[in-house]
């Protein structure tokens, strides 16, 4: 017994170290036999999300199920617009919102399909809120029908993200949604931007689309036509232009249908029962993709537990680092929502020093 208590400790003692130094040997090494035991990483062409960036994007991943613990439409509502507002403030890339089902069937898809059901999921209620507060203001009643899930949410503070542009704001991009095609003899469409009138752009796009647009430096609204850009080209250039939003299934299709190519090349699992290190003292490895999962109300080991394509596994087995993010915690539960908001702000002196290094090699 004596014995087992002091290799714990030893392979505790190990696994500190290596985050210490910055984890490069080892967490490389467990990457690639984590990686066989999720499965292959399937490498997904996306409009909305590049198959390669220039930039590292980072992802948060939590439980649709903290919604079902809510007691009215209204603390739901709230607790979605509290994760809104943290993926914005640490200008999150994408927001993965997982279910906990016990199969092995990979049924993730991107949408969950909007409809005119009374009772939502509490991933797809989620998902309509995050999705919906992304939305700048003066798209959302073209986007977003009448829905019962979005009946209070307006009550909810405004995200007022970079995209967010008011009516009187000029910016070199803007979103905008597809109205109608210009005259016969003239090839583009009217694209409602959110300004005083429509502007044209010098493609055919079916109404009701979404796109961004590169808007320049002619404030004449008769000016153009303008051009359609990947909605990636903001970030590109530096500018935080809002999450995306993603379904799966189990915790295993967040890592499977990554939409990112290669995958998350680290990826950071939170809980109580995780390693206890200074955010001072944590090194992260280079990265392209990180993602920070977060567990539910039974934390990450439930979700790991019930996946059936993660059988035998652990939630160490699966993470490349397993922190503790608030240490001697006076409550004895910390709500997910609130363990986004410490935990991203843990977190910001770690990856401010590897977009730091990114930076520096980029120049």
């Amino acid at each position: 017994m004596e014995k087992k208590v002091k290799k714990k400790k030893l392979e505790r003692t190990e696994n500190i170290g290596a985050l210490e130094n910055g984890g490069h040997e080892s967490n490389e090494k467990r990457s690639k036999k984590k990686r066989k035991n999720v499965g292959k990483v399937e490498e997904q062409q996306n409009d909305d999300v590049p198959s390669t960036t220039k930039i590292p994007t980072i992802t948060i991943a939590l439980p649709g199920s903290i919604i079902n613990n809510t007691q009215s439409l209204e603390l739901a509502t709230r607790l979605a617009g509290q994760v809104a507002r943290a993926a914005v403030i640490f200008r999150i890339d994408e927001v993965v919102v997982f279910d906990s089902k016990n199969t092995s069937e990979d049924t993730s898809t991107d949408i969950i399909r909007d409809d005119s059901g009374e009772n939502d999921s509490g991933a797809a209620f989620l998902m309509r809120i995050l999705r919906y507060l992304e939305t700048p203001q003066y798209l959302r009643k073209s986007l977003f029908p009448m829905h019962s899930s979005l009946r209070v949410v307006g009550l909810l503070p405004p995200l007022d993200a970079p995209h967010h542009l008011r009516k009187h704001e000029w910016a070199t991009y803007r979103e905008g949604i597809a109205r109608e095609k210009l005259e016969q003899g003239s090839v583009g469409t009217l694209v409602d931007v959110g300004l005083s009138k429509n502007i044209k752009v010098d493609q055919v796009l079916g109404p009701g689309m979404r796109v961004t647009v590169e808007m320049g430096t002619d404030r004449n609204l008769d000016a153009g036509p303008r051009k359609i850009v990947p909605s990636s080209r903001p970030r590109d250039e530096g500018m935080y232009w809002g999450y995306k939003v993603r379904y799966a299934p189990n915790i295993s299709s967040v890592f499977k249908n990554c939409p990112y190519q290669g995958g998350y090349d680290h990826r950071i699992g939170t809980s109580e029962h995780g390693l206890v290190i200074n955010s001072s003292e944590l090194t992260l490895p280079s990265f392209k993709h990180l993602l920070i999962a977060f567990g539910g109300l039974a934390g990450l080991e439930e979700c790991v537990e019930e996946d059936a394509a993660l059988k035998g596994k652990t939630v160490s087995d699966i993470f490349d680092s397993y922190l503790n993010t608030c240490p001697h915690q006076g409550s004895r539960t910390i709500r997910t929502e609130e363990a986004i908001l410490i935990s991203l702000q843990y977190f910001q002196e770690p990856i401010n020093r590897v977009s730091q290094k990114y930076q520096q090699l980029t120049q």
